[in-house]
C-alpha cells in the first residue's frame, strides 16, 4: 500500500509563498506519477498539476502554470508544490495523489491519496 502524507500548509499573507510537500511511503516511488489537487467546500477536487515518474515532465492547470512549479526528489520519496504569489482565492485544502499508470488530470483515475494540507491566504 502506498501511503502519502502532505505537509507545509498554513497561514500565509497575500503575495507570499509556500512550499507543500508530499512524502510517500512506497517501495517504488520512482514508478509513480504524482499529482496535486485542491478542494473547497461544495466543489469537487480540482487539478493543479502533476509530475512524471522521473520528474522530467510536468503538466499544470492553466490557472497555476508558471506560478506553482512541481518538483520531485526520488531519492527522498517526496514531491513538492512550490506556491508563489499567493492570493486569498487560492485558499484550499491541497492533496497529493499517486498513480502507477495514469498520466493525466482526472481525479477518479488516482486511487491513492494523502489526507490533505490546508493553505489559507490572508489579505
Amino acid at each position: 500500500q502506498v501511503q502519502l502524507l502532505e505537509s507545509g500548509g498554513g497561514l500565509v499573507q497575500a503575495g507570499g509563498s509556500r512550499r507543500l510537500l508530499c512524502a510517500a511511503h512506497a517501495r517504488t516511488f520512482n514508478s509513480l506519477i504524482m499529482g496535486w489537487f485542491r478542494h473547497a467546500p461544495g466543489k469537487g477536487r480540482g487539478f493543479v498539476g502533476l509530475i512524471s515518474r522521473s520528474g522530467a515532465a510536468t503538466d499544470y492547470a492553466d490557472s497555476v502554470k508558471g506560478r506553482f512549479p512541481i518538483s520531485k526528489d526520488n531519492a527522498k520519496n517526496t514531491v513538492y508544490l512550490q506556491m508563489n504569489n499567493l492570493k486569498p482565492e487560492y485558499t484550499f485544502q491541497y492533496y497529493c495523489a499517486a498513480s502507477r499508470f495514469y498520466n493525466g488530470r482526472d481525479v477518479d483515475q488516482y486511487d491513492c491519496w494523502g489526507q490533505g494540507t490546508k493553505v489559507t491566504v490572508a489579505s
